[in-house]
């Protein structure tokens, strides 16, 4: 038997940060309950397609400063629209069929949700990002 949703649901990792009360928004409550989940189980492949990312961009996010850095990484998510349509994917790919139907009728807010959670994470792990020592100048 397909058991989809709850196997989805099984394999994300618990946030126990992620407050949930009676007051919050469907947005915030949305966010707090399937976002962050999927957005922390997606954090290798996120972390290895910006990696991808920097290469086919001819790698010069690693001549840059840690403030631009991080204007790269928000540029990369928020105006390169092939990228960040790719990011968004991989995670509402994790969605259940009742949490897409919630998605879709709140697309547009809880895009903006999914793009900062993930720009959040990129940044806070900025370190991983160094310069392979392929690419280092002797």
């Amino acid at each position: 038997m397909n058991d989809r949703p709850n196997d989805i649901k099984r394999i994300r990792p618990e946030i126990p940060k992620a407050k949930i009360n009676d007051e919050m928004s469907l947005e915030e409550f949305f966010q707090n309950t399937t976002l962050r989940p999927i957005v922390k189980l997606q954090n290798p492949l996120l972390i290895v397609v910006f990696r991808n990312y920097i290469t086919k961009r001819k790698n010069v996010f690693y001549n840059l400063t840690i403030d631009k850095k991080q204007h790269y990484i928000e540029n990369a998510l928020q105006k390169d629209m092939n990228f960040s349509n790719s990011i968004k994917g991989m995670v509402i790919g994790q969605f259940t069929v009742e949490e897409y139907e919630t998605y879709s009728t709140h697309t547009s807010a809880l895009n903006k949700r999914i793009i900062n959670l993930i720009k959040e994470r990129l940044v806070s792990q900025i370190q991983l990002f160094e310069q392979p020592p392929s690419l280092k100048a002797s």
